[in-house]
């Protein structure tokens, strides 16, 4: 059975190992827990420390960027390939899709 932490324990954990006065080992052996998973609240915490103090304006520019510039290439290429092969399709069945001109 695998045992669940709540939010509050989770952060004193990673709190503590921050603050540095105990070894992760001890800490992990302190509250009997694997000394991975209280690298990874570690981890956690360092890595979402900086949304914790955004400001409104800086919350809705990180939101603004949905897609990257590599994730619209990568869709503009799935879109021609599709496009590509619908037209060889349409020829084949021999209808005209194109649009005239």
């Amino acid at each position: 059975m695998r045992k669940t932490y709540d939010s509050k324990f989770k952060s004193r954990m990673a709190l503590e190992a921050m603050r540095g006065e105990l070894t992760i080992a001890e800490i992990a052996s302190k509250y009997q827990v694997h000394p991975n998973q209280v690298q990874s609240w570690k981890k956690r915490l360092q890595e979402g420390a900086t949304e914790i103090f955004m400001n409104a304006s800086e919350r809705k520019a990180e939101n603004k960027k949905l897609y990257t510039e590599d994730d619209l290439m990568q869709k503009i290429g799935r879109m021609q390939v599709e496009l590509d092969f619908l037209r060889r399709a349409s020829l084949a069945l021999g209808l005209n899709i194109e649009k005239p001109r």
